[in-house]
């Protein structure tokens, strides 16, 4: 068992507690207590977290003398949905949660965005935790308060800014990932030293493939890249500006994950890790970094196992113009003009909106 690490997220009012470490799960009871003002809470997770760790949970909580019920949703972002919105509300409602009241949102980044968007508009916003049982969710949507859901429009269009009251992240539940959900959230752990800690990038070179069997390591690398989200978040909440950074490799791999129909064709962080080699790749056609940069890239992909390029996702993608009109649904565009998070090197990333439709149909014709 490691020792646990506590990251704050100091955000006055709505501010909480991160806490990073194996066993948190059987901890959970005298975890969450302190913030019930009665003994009992909801739970929202999926068929698959429910069927390996839903038992331990509710028996955790049990020992602390807290009352639980669960829903049970399907797995997959299909999920993100207006009629699973709907009915985790319906549900919640039957179950009579108050203001005061605690929902938990235990499973992975579509559990934790949709509980956390039904939390916000429950009675005009009833407390919530994240228990996050990806390693995806550990490192990002746990963190930060972003909820949402999905439209046919485009990912995580439709949502609100709604922070939980704490953040459970039990590492050890990550051995029950299959190698490629690993892999697909380790997309987003690279991304935090691309975009603006190339030490830690470095570190990643040298370690992480080790992340899958190590607990020390993995617990490392999942609170450096929430202690850089936290620092992120605490100084720019709702994305005014600096928070947009974390949406590096995003503007692409949304618009493959809606080129493929939020399917099993492409996890959300295999598309971040595609959107990142893009981003670099674009950043030195444009001659922004040297082209060292992105063959690192590409190079660290490779030895993770990840897929980098359009070639690498299975199936047929729409053209180059119909990805880019796909690029133009995404959350970051102003005024109708797209924004594309690029780099100057590894490490120092920054948000563009001057990019040549002709560079970025090259990128994306070179990439397939």
């Amino acid at each position: 068992m490691t020792d646990t690490t506590t990251i704050h997220v100091p955000l006055g009012a709505r501010a909480y507690d991160v806490r990073i470490g194996a066993g948190l799960i059987e901890r959970a009871g005298p975890e969450i207590a302190p913030l019930l003002s009665r003994p009992r809470v909801a739970i929202v997770t999926d068929e698959t977290v429910a069927g390996l760790h839903l038992a331990r949970l509710q028996a955790a909580l049990a020992r602390e003398g807290i009352a639980s019920q669960a829903l049970t949703l399907p797995a997959g972002e299909a999920t993100k949905s207006w009629s699973h919105l709907t009915r985790t509300v319906e549900w919640l409602l039957e179950q009579k949660i108050e203001r005061r009241d605690i929902v938990i949102g235990f499973g992975g980044g579509v559990i934790g965005d949709l509980v956390g968007f039904a939390a916000s508009i429950l009675r005009r916003g009833v407390r919530f935790v994240q228990i996050p049982t990806s390693l995806l969710a550990q490192v990002d949507s746990s963190v930060g308060g972003k909820t949402g859901i999905n439209s046919p429009h485009g990912k995580n269009l439709i949502g609100a800014f709604h922070q939980p009251s704490l953040v459970l992240a039990d590492i050890a539940v990550l051995d029950t990932l299959t190698p490629r959900d690993f892999r697909a959230g380790y997309g987003e752990v690279m991304k935090y030293g691309l975009l603006g800690d190339e030490k830690f990038f470095g570190w990643l070179e040298e370690n992480a493939v080790s992340l899958k069997d190590d607990l020390a390591l993995r617990q490392e690398a999942v609170a450096h890249s929430v202690r850089m989200k936290a620092g992120v978040v605490t100084r720019d909440e709702t994305e005014q500006g600096e928070r947009a950074l974390l949406n590096l490799g995003h503007t692409f791999g949304h618009a493959l994950e809606a080129a493929t129909g939020y399917s099993d064709r492409l996890l959300h962080g295999e598309g971040v890790a595609i959107g990142c080699a893009l981003a670099f790749d674009l950043s030195a056609r444009m001659g922004l970094c040297s082209q060292e940069a992105p063959s690192r890239v590409l190079e660290h992909l490779s030895q993770m196992g990840m897929p980098a390029r359009l070639s690498d996702i299975p199936g047929d993608l729409p053209d180059d113009q119909a990805l880019i009109g796909l690029m133009a649904q995404d959350k970051k565009v102003v005024d109708g003009q797209l924004r594309f998070v690029l780099a100057r090197g590894i490490g120092n990333a920054f948000v563009c909106d001057d990019v040549e439709r002709s560079a970025l149909v090259a990128v994306l014709a070179d990439a397939r």
